[in-house]
């Protein structure tokens, strides 16, 4: 292997890496009710929400690979929303993991629970092969799952929004 070849996989898992992080952050950051309903819906259902993750994941692929042209644009639409979600609810596995990593200023942060959970769940991913086609589909799967479930199973939480200090003068 050449050195631009192990570079261009280098940046290749590097930049994955980062991005599923990121969403994650992202998703605790916009959608913080969603994402500790799948928090809770990955503590009490985990084998339920993958199993219904796959079924609704599995179809999707196999109609995509024989879809016609209009019929496989609309379908990749519609995958392309169901990752999303699929991302918010894993979001919630990563919390979980973030919150089995407890560090003091959790109450004050909790998205840093999501960035170390975050961080063990990607490095899951990075294992040739085991990872790439294993774990992240699986992954991916139980999210929109779990994100379905806690919809639907899960009572509403009311989260507050942090309160933003008032500025002090000088």
């Amino acid at each position: 292997m050449k050195i631009p070849d192990l570079l261009f996989w280098l940046v290749l898992i590097t930049g994955t890496y980062a991005a599923l992080v990121a969403y994650w952050l992202a998703a605790v950051a916009l959608f913080a009710p969603a994402v500790e309903r799948a928090r809770l819906t990955y503590a009490t259902r985990p084998v339920g929400s993958t199993v219904l993750g796959l079924v609704l994941f599995l179809p999707l692929l196999v109609l995509g690979k024989a879809a016609p042209g209009p019929v496989k644009l609309a379908g990749a639409v519609v995958l392309g929303a169901l990752l999303l979600l699929a991302l918010i609810g894993s979001a919630g596995l990563a919390d979980k993991i973030g919150a089995g990593l407890p560090m003091p200023d959790d109450g004050a942060r909790p998205w840093r629970r999501v960035l170390r959970g975050g961080a063990v769940l990607g490095l899951l991913f990075v294992i040739p092969g085991l990872g790439w086609f294993g774990m992240l589909p699986l992954t991916l799967a139980s999210g929109l799952g779990t994100f379905l479930l806690s919809r639907w199973i899960t009572p509403p939480l009311s989260v507050a929004s942090p309160a933003i200090p008032a500025p002090t003068q000088r």
